[in-house]
């Protein structure tokens, strides 16, 4: 059994590969109707996560393009423009990308007819086209923004290893948790207001200190004795605040990229949070299971198990900064 753990364990870190020590920002495809005829697509390719040039936009039949696109660079992002005719309603017909099966991340679709509730739909590499539908269900918004947060914290990493590098430096439930709470108000406070415009940080210089705060909590860690608390054990909820004031910017960098449905603002928003706080739900159970089972199985390991994960930890955090330093 206790190999198992440990395997589990690798498993964890191995994933946390410095190529994708950040989250897969998804693409976004948005379709909007100026006219009866008339649409606009814009399509924000990511440059990373598996989508190649050749991975372009499949139009609803009974629509074209009207000329080449228009072209521009975004920050994480190629843009492209295109003037699109369509004929009739594009209810009930399918709009996708080509060339995306080898893709690594999803990308948000947003329907916006005029007249009719705006649709958000998601593209997968397995499921690279949807339906647009007719009468869209009115938790549609609220279902894709929500699993939209949850694959954001499950998939980036250095979100993940943070709220793990809390659990194996803390102990107590009662610790933990005030812990994790004051990291997600944190992170909701920044995430929201820079999401609505209030507050502002330079992407690069945020990633590199959430890069630097796991490097912090690996290193607590390790300096960790019995009867002689660190600040970070003094004041957990402190130092997870503050931590997490700056993992909110980080946050809110998938949906600057991605962009909020104008009429579903609030729906989006929140839901996007709740998933982000379910994902590290998990993170906090499963972290804590893993660690119940060494204690059970093999009380002698505890420690070196808790010692040596935050110098897995610690090294690839500390890749990670070089890499956004440097780069």
């Amino acid at each position: 059994m206790i190999r198992w753990v440990w395997f589990a364990l690798a498993t964890l870190f191995l994933i946390a590969q410095p190529a994708r020590a950040d989250e897969l920002r998804p693409g976004y495809l948005e379709f909007t109707q100026k006219t009866d005829v008339d649409w606009t697509l814009i399509w924000k390719a990511p440059m990373r996560g598996g989508v190649t040039p050749a991975t372009q936009p499949v139009l609803p039949d009974g629509c074209t393009a009207k000329g080449d696109p228009q072209r521009e660079l975004g920050e994480m992002s190629v843009i492209s423009t295109f003037a699109v005719s369509c004929k009739g309603s594009v209810a009930g017909h399918m709009i996708g990308l080509s060339n995306f099966s080898a893709a690594q991340t999803d990308v948000l679709v947003r329907v916006a007819p005029l007249g009719r509730p705006v649709q958000a739909l998601r593209l997968t590499a397995a499921e690279p086209a949807a339906e647009i539908a007719a009468k869209p269900d009115a938790w549609q918004v609220a279902h894709t923004y929500f699993v939209i947060g949850v694959e954001h914290i499950l998939f980036g990493y250095d979100h993940l290893l943070f709220v793990v590098s809390l659990v194996l430096l803390l102990t107590g439930f009662r610790t933990i948790a005030m812990a994790v709470t004051a990291f997600t108000v944190a992170h909701s406070i920044t995430l929201i207001g820079t999401t609505l415009g209030f507050l502002g940080l330079p992407q690069r210089p945020v990633e590199a200190i959430i890069a630097l705060s796991i490097v912090f909590l690996a290193v607590e860690i390790v300096k960790k004795k019995e009867g002689a608390a660190r600040l970070s054990e003094r004041l957990p909820w402190v130092v997870a605040f503050l931590f997490g004031l700056l993992h909110g910017f980080g946050f809110a960098g998938a949906l600057k990229e991605i962009g909020l449905p104008e009429s579903d603002v609030p729906t989006a928003l929140l839901t996007f949070n709740l998933g982000v706080e379910a994902g590290q739900l998990m993170i906090v159970t499963a972290t804590l299971g893993l660690l119940w089972a060494v204690r059970r199985l093999q009380p002698n390991w505890t420690r070196p198990t808790i010692r040596g994960s935050s110098y897995v930890i610690g090294a690839i955090a500390s890749m990670w900064l070089l890499e956004r330093l440097l780069l």
